[in-house]
């Protein structure tokens, strides 16, 4: 067999591969933050067997009289991490459905733009803002102890509501490394370079770091002031200024240590013995 023919059983071989497991797609290209997506959706994806014997034990059961409120929320819960974090791993690996029927004729570099402008202008600031909207529904959940609506289900709901915004910054994670991913087909993906195609992301993140900053301020400096009324305090409506002027300094900063790294240094003079 010549070296032609191999490759291509080689390439007959690996096209299924690659379409029964999305994970192999551009895994020479992965880093860190891909690797922690997928080694994390693999584990997770140990819950379904789990939650099909839940299922089935809870029909049986059902069926012989025995309903266990606890199991049919149980059911909730392994259903509804298992399917948060394949959110992030179907960004991932792209796995996710696609209704466009012009995307997959563009040009490799044509695709690439329209994904960092998809993944930077639209999904980053989606998930920037649920996940502080998570924040702050799982604190106020852990705050109220909540539980089942069932005496006899799963107390301790709140667990599973915090995991909420952990999974949605995993998932922003993702989204950030494919976007770079897909910015290294036309470009160099530095960072101020990808600080800009997500600049909606970018701008919200830095407004609310320096919301909370000024909100424990307040908290700290005013031990009496009342919780709600810290965000009608006058300072409060300098967050959006103060978290944009935080953000261009630390756009110049790394602007310019990447402009520093590419200055030639000079040539060290060799001394002859």
């Amino acid at each position: 067999m010549t070296t032609t023919d191999l490759n291509e059983v080689t390439t007959e071989v690996a096209l299924p591969v690659v379409i029964s497991d999305p994970s192999k797609r551009e895994r020479e290209f992965h880093n860190w933050a891909d690797r922690l997506m997928l080694n994390f959706g693999n584990l997770v994806a140990w819950v379904f067997p789990l939650l099909m014997i839940a299922i089935v034990s809870q029909v049986v059961m059902r069926k012989m009289g025995f309903n266990q409120a606890w199991l049919d929320d149980g059911q909730w819960w392994l259903y509804g991490f298992a399917m948060l974090t394949g959110f992030g791993y179907a960004i991932t690996t792209q796995s996710h459905v696609r209704v466009d029927i012009l995307h997959q004729n563009f040009s490799t570099s044509k695709k690439a733009k329209i994904e960092v402008f998809a993944l930077g202008w639209l999904l980053l600031p989606f998930i920037a803002i649920m996940t502080d909207i998570l924040i702050q529904y799982s604190w106020a959940s852990f705050v109220a102890k909540e539980g089942s609506d069932s005496p006899n289900g799963l107390h301790r709901l709140y667990i599973l509501k915090i995991t909420l915004p952990i999974l949605f910054a995993l998932s922003g994670l993702a989204a950030w490394a494919v976007m770079k991913r897909n910015y290294a087909k036309f470009g160099a993906p530095h960072a101020w370079k990808l600080m800009l195609c997500a600049l909606p992301f970018c701008g919200f993140v830095f407004e609310r770091l320096a919301f909370n900053g000024l909100y424990w301020y307040v908290r700290f400096t005013n031990p009496d002031i009342k919780h709600r009324r810290i965000s009608k305090e006058p300072i409060m409506e300098n967050s959006l200024w103060i978290g944009l002027v935080a953000l261009l300094v630390v756009f110049v900063i790394v602007f310019l240590r990447r402009q520093k790294g590419l200055q030639p240094r000079p040539a060290t003079e060799t001394v002859e013995a």
